[in-house]
């Protein structure tokens, strides 16, 4: 009998697998494919944690392999600090199916195991998370989130104490520990009434809020500009179904934008997303909601956050219809606005730093150097942004600004050590009111900024292989590319080859490749830490808007595979 079929039997007459459980199982039985795709490996962490399709199965996210998870990584916690226990871990979830359940068995695991567990009252964004494991002392976070993924999924991200994702080589240090847990047996697990008895498990909420919601209003930096110009910007608001809408709008009304319309068919949590299958602000159609309502009252920016609130999309209505900027455009437009505002104000003292991921916008380089700002790269993954920002303070050296990523990703301060929308939707504003006093859009300081610094495209393929057969795709992909690379791609003579799973540049080993180009163009090819994708990311730079999208529509076509 094969591994998979041994395992699925196995769970099939253990008695600690509920019964429910089972029936599901079972009504597989006659699908050897589909469990395979169950069983034939355990959920892996990736750059996010545990991420996967909820199901019964090794391969699946339940409340087994949830438990299983949060076993091991309690035993690394007490490995590394006999305190942890008294310490405690901070848990977050979002509004995707089971997450709350997945929250409170993360919850009984630490208790059974003498943690104790802060625990949100309800759904709140990741960001939070990471504030509150910092403000309460805790030894790490849970949240349990799948992002912006399509409902079917949801996910696991691990937190250590300073607020960030775990790092490597923790995240490598803690699948070790998880790998020796015996998913029937090596749980320990104690009941919330037992638990709350005991002072293990604590309910958090109103309290972090409002320290939260302090410290991303802390962010502004023109604060009396936007009690001048804040209430004369319309701004559309979209939690799309998810965590945002308690923390984004708070933050934005008591900072001073007082005409904030939440977009009414995607106010309320629902793990279905029904109105965007797939909750991204990356992807325009989840505004169309929005910009009806936005064409209704004369609105004049439209945000958008994902479930968990940790990434922010941004829509301006122009005289040609919507534009969406992707996060390289409002990554650049806040770098570029922070440090013009801070030299203004006489805040900005010349030993910060920023921050940007290997796959991100080059137009940042240009932008620090011309205020004398260290830039720093770093892999892709928010994580090892926050890692900087800890890095920093062990060392005394530097002051961290200001963190982005292309997938719609910024962090400005060191309150959170992830991502965090309402910071970011904060800082939009101020710039769109300042801006819109001067009769100015977003789109015209764009615009500013393409001609001071050179007109930088960027674009992302992302290329999907599920199941077995997709791992093998993916991985035979980078080895062709990494075996075979061409001398040049389109007519661009390649200069330089970095291959990151050697571990170059000071930076942990990571399958990734970058091809840099003449002409300042470029391109990197990633597999997905949480998903079942390939990822192409395409970056050039020209001396029009046109020209760019034709550089760059043409780089992609020989790049990409056939």
């Amino acid at each position: 009998m094969s591994d998979y079929l041994e395992r699925y039997q196995q769970w099939l007459d253990n008695s600690a697998i509920d019964e429910e459980t089972k029936e599901e199982l079972r009504l597989i039985a006659d699908d050897p494919k589909e469990i395979e795709e169950r069983f034939y490996r355990d959920l892996e962490f990736g750059t996010g944690g545990l991420r996967g399709v909820i199901a019964a199965g090794t391969n699946r996210m339940n409340v087994y392999t949830v438990r299983r998870a949060t076993q091991g990584l309690v035993n690394y916690l007490i490995k590394k600090d006999p305190a942890a226990r008294e310490k405690g871990i901070a848990i977050a979830y979002d509004s995707r199916h089971k997450s709350d359940i997945f929250a409170r068995e993360t919850a009984a695991v630490a208790n059974g195991n003498g943690m104790k567990a802060y625990v949100f009252e309800s759904l709140r964004p990741t960001p939070e998370l990471s504030f509150a494991i910092r403000y309460l002392g805790c030894k790490g976070g849970v949240v349990l989130t799948a992002s912006h993924n399509p409902s079917k999924y949801n996910g696991y991200k691990a937190y250590w104490e300073d607020g960030c994702q775990v790092p490597p080589p923790m995240d490598s240090e803690i699948i070790e520990e998880v790998d020796k847990v015996d998913l029937f047996d090596g749980v320990k697990v104690m009941p919330r009434e037992e638990a709350e008895k005991a002072g293990l498990y604590i309910e958090i909420g109103a309290e972090i809020d409002a320290r939260f919601i302090a410290a991303t209003t802390d962010c502004l930096i023109d604060k009396e500009a936007v009690k001048q110009y804040g209430g004369d910007l319309k701004i559309i608001y979209t939690p799309l179904h998810g965590a945002g809408r308690m923390p984004v709008t708070r933050a934005l009304q008591e900072a001073g934008f007082s005409q904030v319309h939440v977009v009414p068919s995607q106010a309320e949590p629902d793990g279905d997303f029904p109105t965007c299958p797939y909750p991204n602000p990356e992807v325009p159609s989840v505004f169309e909601p929005g910009m009806k309502l936005c064409e209704e009252i004369g609105g004049d920016i439209l945000i958008a956050t994902d479930p968990d609130a940790d990434r922010m999309g941004v829509m301006v209505k122009t005289a040609d219809g919507f534009r969406l900027f992707n996060g390289n455009m409002t990554g650049c437009l806040l770098l570029a606005y922070m440090l013009e505002a801070r030299k203004k104000t006489g805040t900005l003292k010349g030993d910060e730093f920023v921050v940007k991921t290997i796959v991100s916008t080059e137009m940042a380089r240009p932008i620090t150097q011309a205020y004398g700002i260290e830039l720093r790269e770093v892999l892709t993954g928010f994580k090892y942004i926050g890692q900087q920002i800890t890095l920093s303070e062990q060392s005394g050296s530097g002051r961290y600004l200001f963190g982005f990523e292309e997938s719609f990703g910024a962090l400005c301060g060191t309150y959170a050590r992830d991502k965090d929308s309402v910071s970011a939707a904060l800082l939009i504003s101020e710039m769109a009111a300042i801006y819109k006093a001067k009769g100015l859009t977003l789109v015209d300081a764009l615009e500013q900024l393409y001609q001071k610094y050179g007109y930088f495209k960027e674009t992302l393929v992302s290329l999907t292989f599920e199941g077995i057969e997709g791992v093998e795709k993916i991985r035979s992909l980078m080895e062709e590319l990494r075996q075979h690379p061409k001398e040049s791609y389109a007519g661009l003579k390649v200069l330089e080859v970095k291959d990151y799973s050697s571990g170059i540049d000071g930076l942990p080993k990571s399958n990734v490749l970058r091809f840099t180009l003449e002409n300042n163009c470029w391109f990197c090819a990633r597999p997905s830490g949480t998903e079942p994708k390939i990822k192409f990311y395409f970056g050039v730079k020209a001396d029009s808007e046109e020209e760019a999208a034709q550089l760059a529509e043409k780089l992609q076509a020989a790049a990409l595979p056939e």
